[in-house]
Parts: C-alpha cells; sequence; structure tokens
C-alpha cells in the first residue's frame, strides 16, 4: 500500500478540522493554515497529475491518487498525437 495518499491527506485535513474544534486545546490558526496550505500544493500537482494521466491515456507514475487497477476489456486511450504541420 502506497504511504501518503489522497486519503491520508484527507484523514490530516479532517484531524485539522477536529483539533480546531477541541474545546480544551485547540489547534493555533497560524498552524491550520500553514497545514491547509500545504494540502493545496498537493492537491494542485495531483491536478496536474490528473491532466497528465488524461492527456496520455497512461497511468500516472505515483500512487498519491487511487486508481482501479487497469481493465483487459476496457482499450487504453490513444496518446494524444501532435498536428502536422502543413
Amino acid at each position: 500500500m502506497a504511504k501518503n495518499t489522497m486519503d491520508d491527506l484527507r484523514n490530516h485535513l479532517f484531524a485539522t478540522i477536529e483539533a480546531l474544534q477541541d474545546d480544551e486545546a485547540p489547534m493555533e490558526i497560524r498552524r491550520a493554515q500553514a497545514i491547509c496550505e500545504v494540502a493545496d500544493r498537493l492537491i494542485d500537482t495531483a491536478k496536474v497529475e490528473v491532466k497528465l494521466y488524461d492527456l496520455i491515456g497512461g497511468r500516472p507514475a505515483s500512487n498519491f491518487i487511487a486508481l482501479p487497477e487497469a481493465d483487459a476489456d476496457i482499450p487504453a486511450r490513444p496518446a494524444l498525437m501532435p498536428k502536422k504541420v502543413s
């Protein structure tokens, strides 16, 4: 199983929300903001990975986003080819 996946990120973000709501010892707002900023960057990289996956029709190299196993009955999407310039 891959470490540091999108599921892990979600768990950290939910833990941050829970820590902010702790009546006895709430997390500092600045720390929660820093966690959210880092999460935003991770999400941005995941968006790029998904876009690349869509463009080339291949599987991304990382395991950050869980994908179903390739299905032999579903043909792979061909990679986009650049247009010829006349």
